[in-house]
């Protein structure tokens, strides 16, 4: 395969991300509409200390009224506001002439005076607005709770008293819509989450695939192996995106419920049977040949098979929610603009397929290519498959079922490799059998933590979990921040789900670290349970904007939202996360 048909493979990807979102956007019925918050987003900030600024961002397809906007003060005094000029035409559902704005509008108030008796003063903006498809909204309102003391003063303004969180650049930078810096801004943050567990599980599976290639591997067969593999991954993980960000529900939880990962475990283990020589792993002979006799070449096939294995992945792995997925998703929920959003997605895809598609430029230099050694090395990876499919099911089965499998499969592995002759062969024998005999050890003795089997004999056990108090539904939230907000204490909402393996990170490496637990101790910990994917959790998710776990959010002592982390934070990261939303 030449480098122009390489760029061929990849318009045609790209051309296939449009069809897609172009079918998926105009299968949806005309009449359906934005929920008012999302088609009039508001936020506000202080940036003068007698200023405060108010901004719309308003969804493509929908336009506000000037004259229907009203802000009012409870404890300060409002000047006139300071429009910017609008577009004025003829209204049909008025019947007058009207001025209104798209797109963004930014409105400056001038703050006369404050009452400095009270520590809070409290805003309202009210604002109205249409669709093009001729639906008005009624008058909306929305609430914000300023610092007194900031005010009139000459003290450096504070940051926006919205809702703020890591991902808010990323939404104005899709919400420009330019490509040309959607793309390589993606594919940068994709890059950045190359080395997470979205991504490492598959390395082994394309590694197996390129050592399965014997002594025809070379460099250029690795890279358009992985090229091949890269662009299965990428375009069914868009495809799952786009599908998400559109239909705003736990598609990740659908993905993560016991019947599909036990299935997908099982997929890994049939596969990694191939490594041991059980079977040969390859597309039907039928459709290789079909392949084969349009493209004129033998490989056709292959490179077929090696992109379906690629959507498998991608389907195996299911997506992790970080900060710039979650901001691609949000932004195709309230614009429905899967197009750009789409791009988005498969830009951050191949930014995290770089480091498969290394591994296939290696594979001429750092794999062996034959003898007794491809044999050993396709065990490796066959065994590496094995213990995938074990940390994947991991999240739905019991700990000991967990730990009962790593000792079948280091001392299983251990045992076989002792009938290799050799110094290396028979050290790492040795340390495999000793690491199955420390868990074993631990499981037998009461243990259930695989990374610290031994701990109840070391004295070292894990620090104390942070309890939480658990909310179902939104209404047991509203009640449980109306007490925080009556005793003036601080809250922190932990979304959760028994799948979410950077959930039970946070939960076992973050929270309980000796710099995060005495702050921690000073807020109300809530924790939204949202593993069985419930119409309460589904209702709880939609509420913050969330396509599922990880995410916490913060709320001041008023019980106002002031930030979120998305995705997994380590202590040192998560230690200024609370210092900046508290």
């Amino acid at each position: 395969m030449s480098f122009r048909q390489i760029v061929g493979l990849l318009a045609h990807a790209v051309l296939g991300i449009c069809l897609f979102s172009g079918v998926i956007c105009s299968a949806r019925s005309e009449a359906d509409f934005l929920e008012p918050e999302l088609a009039f987003q508001f936020s506000s900030r202080q940036i003068a200390p007698d200023k405060i600024e108010v901004t719309y961002l308003i969804a493509d397809g929908y336009y506000m009224y000037r004259e229907r906007f009203r802000f009012d003060a409870m404890g300060a005094r409002l000047g006139e506001p300071e429009f910017p000029k609008g577009v004025v035409h003829f209204d049909e559902t008025f019947q007058k002439n009207v001025e209104t704005y798209r797109k963004r509008i930014t409105v400056v108030i001038p703050v006369i005076s404050v009452d400095k008796t009270k520590p809070a003063w409290t805003f309202t903006a009210r604002g109205q607005g249409c669709s093009d498809q001729g639906l008005c909204y009624a008058p909306i309102d929305s609430r914000l709770t300023f610092d007194a003391g900031s005010f009139l003063s000459g003290d450096k303004p504070p940051p926006i008293s919205s809702s703020s969180d890591d991902s808010g650049e990323l939404k104005k930078s899709l919400q420009s819509g330019r490509l040309i810096l959607i793309m390589p801004l993606f594919l940068l943050l994709g890059l950045g989450l190359a080395f997470t567990p979205c991504v490492l599980p598959m390395v082994p599976i394309l590694s197996s695939i390129i050592v399965g290639e014997g002594a025809e591997v070379s460099r250029h067969r690795g890279f358009i192996l992985s090229v091949s593999y890269s662009l299965g991954m990428a375009i069914v993980y868009t495809a799952l995106g786009v599908v998400s960000g559109l239909l705003g529900e736990g598609l990740a939880a659908a993905l993560q419920n016991p019947w599909v990962l036990g299935s997908f475990g099982l997929l890994l283990v049939a596969l990694s049977l191939s490594m041991f020589n059980v079977y040969h792993l390859q597309v039907p002979a039928v459709l290789q040949e079909k392949l084969a006799h349009i493209s004129g070449r033998q490989r056709a096939g292959k490179l077929a098979g090696v992109f379906m294995m690629g959507a498998i992945s991608a389907l195996i792995v299911g997506p992790c929610v970080a900060a710039p997925l979650a901001s691609a998703l949000l932004y195709i929920s309230q614009t429905r603009n899967a197009f750009v959003g789409g791009v988005a997605l498969f830009s951050m895809a191949m930014g995290m397929s770089m480091p498969l598609i290394l591994v296939g430029i290696s594979a001429g230099t750092l794999l062996p290519k034959a003898g007794r050694w491809m044999e050993s090395v396709k065990q490796l990876f066959g065994v590496m498959m094995l213990a995938m499919a074990l940390w994947l099911v991991s999240p739905v089965i019991p700990a000991w079922t967990q730990m009962l499998g790593w000792v079948v499969l280091l001392t299983g592995y251990g045992l076989f490799l002792r009938r290799h002759a050799g110094v290396i062969p028979k050290t790492l024998a040795a340390v495999l059998c000793l690491l199955g005999l420390v868990e074993f050890a631990g499981l037998a003795s009461g243990g259930r933590d695989v990374f610290s089997p031994l701990a109840q004999f070391t004295g070292n056990k894990p620090a104390s979990t942070v309890q939480f108090a658990r909310i179902k539904s939104t209404r047991e939230l509203d009640q449980a921040l109306l007490q925080a907000k009556s005793q003036g204490k601080a809250v922190m909402l932990d979304f959760y789900a028994d799948w979410c393996v950077s959930c039970k990170e946070m939960e076992k490496w973050t929270f309980p670290d000796n710099r995060i637990r005495p702050k921690l101790d000073a807020l109300v910990l809530l924790q939204a349970d949202v593993t069985n994917n419930t119409d309460d959790d589904q209702m709880l998710l939609k509420r913050f904007h969330l396509f599922g776990p990880p995410g916490i959010i913060f709320f001041n002592s008023e019980s106002t939202e002031s930030g979120r982390v998305i995705g997994f934070e380590k202590a040192d990261q998560f230690e200024l996360s609370l210092a900046k939303f508290r």
